[in-house]
């Protein structure tokens, strides 16, 4: 039998690729994209953008594709034997793509075709290509000299494999945790729906009583509702000391990435490696980042400080004087039971008009109302039963794009939620081809022989991510290395932010949120209250977020292992002033910390960017609010100016191209109650 992953069409045969077929596909690619690599820079011939960076696009287009479902599926589907055979090719193909960087032929070519009276006359987004092109190769190490290229190589290697060991080692720690409670009157507070999971979740694995595990379906609930502070504080111990001990300890895994990045920024000439990152993104250098996240937690910090003053003295006043001083552990329960008093609002009340199926029709409706699309489920293999597949088709019936949902937590399934983009196409107006992508997630699995129910945060998590495939499906630039989603790290997230906005609208979730039995919607009263409690301790939300790009930013600029000691200590320092309580000690969460530690870049100095494309996303709705949120003139501009252009242009014109202007801060702080 072929291999599958040698030469992938559009219709990925996930039902027949093995661990067996990764090694000798991924050595096979590697060849081949060497050798067309090899055959651009020895050419000849007169350079045209043809032979060059065509050719080059289509010399590693069946690689990155192969790589892009092999990391999908250690993702989703992994088993001891994926593992071992995705840990030996990851380095090999890392170390490709650092050789490919600073192939001095190639290089070469590249800079003689800058030079040719073609390059001059190029359109506008392929000159682009051409200049972000040679600036990429200058970032990623062609002018430096042979030592230091050989240093450069080492490093992005030995990167690739300490942040693959950093995520597993996450992977497998959340899932070694279990906690089985037999006493039914320990579950005191819990809402029937988190132990009705728990119950199934005891089921599944032939144990009795009630089971939760580190995954955030099992874990917030405990957290948020569970009256027994005894296990709140065991399970939010055991989920922020994750990676700390024994062979999965990531606290040394810390030390060698900084250090890395570190020796990889100064190598290439910057101050730090936030500067390297940031220097092709809105931001442009980590000192302006740094000055964005001071800027708003300088004007979040008054709020901060009353939302925590309020909370103690809440607990102080159902408790009385004797009221201990809250715990971290604590914060979620009584900031739920505050914002019950406060609001008359409980969470749980929502969870019935959030079944899974009318959220995924009413996601696809709000996206067809916009853009003037269709999406229909159709046939394909898949990793999971349980995934499935969906066509989105223009008015003439053509599929423009194909995507995968894959919405349940599984053991051999990371955590969390994110869009991955399978098939990247660089548009042809002549012959189209569609886009294939996925997002997942990790919602509320069906209990009880009920539908799947899902909290209000779910759902924004899966409108979310689907803003992020949306900006991949509607790319319509020729240049697939510019398409879609390749976009300003600090831009990406606008798109995907932007959509969250429709599960707060009362015309928006009158088109999908109707209770399960009745198909009643929500209650004009029970919208009010969850309106009114929206910017319930937004403070606290706004600051936790701007903890995590405070330690980031801090940890690739500021970070110094000989003057300031332990990089846990160090870090804690800084979490400890964004957070509404005392952290102990042992505090881990930096061991956990995916975003930063679990791809060679990731969001490493670009944590920051969920706050910045918040700004973006709170200030570009308020059209939307002005002309109808469900305007498809206002989606077609969307579409035309942002979703479909890629990396064509800057972002700053992107954006300025939408709104007429550049951003505003005030619409964030207004949408948060921090004005």
């Amino acid at each position: 039998m072929p291999n599958p992953l040698i030469r992938l069409g559009f219709e990925i045969p996930f039902d027949q690729i093995e661990a067996a077929h990764v090694e000798p596909a991924v050595e096979e690619l590697l060849a081949r994209s060497q050798a067309a690599i090899d055959a651009i820079a020895a050419s000849d011939e007169p350079r045209s953008y043809a032979n060059t960076l065509g050719a080059l696009e289509d010399a590693t287009e069946q690689l990155e594709r192969a790589m892009t479902v092999v990391d999908h599926l250690e993702s989703v589907a992994t088993t001891d034997a994926l593992r071992d055979a995705y840990n030996v090719t990851r380095p090999k193909v890392s170390a490709f793509w650092s050789e490919l960087a600073m192939n001095d032929g190639l290089y070469r070519a590249v800079r003689a075709l800058s030079e040719t009276d073609e390059a001059a006359a190029l359109p506008p987004t392929e000159k682009r290509f051409l200049d972000k092109t040679l600036d990429d190769f200058r970032r990623h190490g062609a002018e430096l000299d042979p030592g230091d290229k050989a240093k450069l190589r080492a490093i992005e290697v030995e990167l690739t494999k300490l942040t693959t060991e950093f995520s597993q080692h996450v992977l497998d720690e959340t899932n070694a945790f279990e906690l089985i409670i037999t006493d039914e009157s320990k579950l005191a507070g819990l809402p029937d729906s988190a132990k009705e999971a728990a119950a199934e979740n005891a089921r599944a694995k032939n144990v009795g009583g009630w089971r939760f595990t580190l995954q955030a379906p099992s874990m917030i609930p405990l957290l948020t509702y569970l009256d027994d502070s005894s296990i709140r504080e065991h399970v939010w111990r055991a989920y922020n000391t994750r990676a700390v001990s024994g062979e999965r300890d990531n606290r040394p895994i810390i030390g060698n990435i900084l250090e890395l990045r570190r020796a990889k920024a100064e190598l290439l000439g910057y101050d730090d490696f936030s500067d390297l990152v940031t220097e092709d993104r809105m931001a442009k250098n980590g000192a302006r980042a740094q000055a964005f996240v001071d800027d708003l937690r300088a004007r979040t910090r008054k709020a901060f400080g009353r939302e925590n003053e309020q909370l103690q003295a809440y607990r102080t006043e159902i408790e009385g004087s004797g009221a201990s001083a809250l715990a971290p552990w604590d914060v979620a329960y009584y900031s739920e039971k505050q914002r019950q008093a406060k609001y008359d609002f409980n969470e749980e009340e929502l969870r019935p008009y959030f079944p899974l199926d009318r959220v995924l029709s009413g996601l696809f409706a709000t996206a067809q109302a916009l853009y003037e699309i269709e999406i229909v489920e159709r046939d394909a293999a898949a990793w999971d039963p349980e995934v499935k597949s969906y066509a989105i088709q223009d008015p003439t019936g053509t599929m423009i794009a194909a995507f995968y949902v894959d919405l349940f937590p599984r053991e051999n399934k990371r955590g969390g939620a994110w869009m991955n983009s399978l098939i990247s196409v660089g548009y042809d107006e002549e012959q189209p081809r569609p886009h294939l992508g996925l997002f997942c997630a990790n919602v509320n699995p069906p209990v009880g022989g009920k539908p799947a129910l899902l909290t209000h945060r779910e759902v924004e998590t899966l409108f979310h991510e689907f803003g992020h495939l949306l900006h991949h499906c509607f790319s319509r630039v020729s240049v697939r290395s510019l398409a879609g989603t390749n976009v300003a790290w600090d831009f990406v997230e606008l798109p995907s932010q932007i959509m969250e906005n429709w599960c707060w609208e009362r015309s928006g979730l009158d088109l999908f949120a109707a209770h399960y039995e009745t198909g009643e919607r929500i209650p004009d009263t029970l919208y009010q209250k969850m309106v009114r409690a929206r910017t319930y301790r937004a403070a606290n939300a706004q600051m936790r977020q701007l903890g995590f790009a405070a330690t980031d930013l801090a940890l690739h600029r500021d970070y110094q292992p000989d003057r300031d000691g332990d990089v846990m200590t160090y870090a804690l320092g800084i979490l400890k002033t964004h957070s509404p309580t005392e952290l102990p000690g042992d505090y881990a969460m930096l061991a956990g910390f995916g975003h930063v530690f679990a791809h060679p870049v990731g969001y490493a100095s670009g944590y920051y960017s969920y706050k910045w494309a918040e700004v973006l996303d709170a200030d570009a709705f308020t059209r939307f609010k002005k002309e109808g949120i469900t305007n498809p003139e206002v989606g077609r501009a969307f579409r035309a100016t942002i979703l479909s252009k890629g990396n064509s242009e800057e972002a700053e014109k992107l954006y300025q191209d939408f709104m007429g202007r550049g951003p505003e801060l005030d619409p964030l702080l207004e949408r948060a109650g921090l004005l």
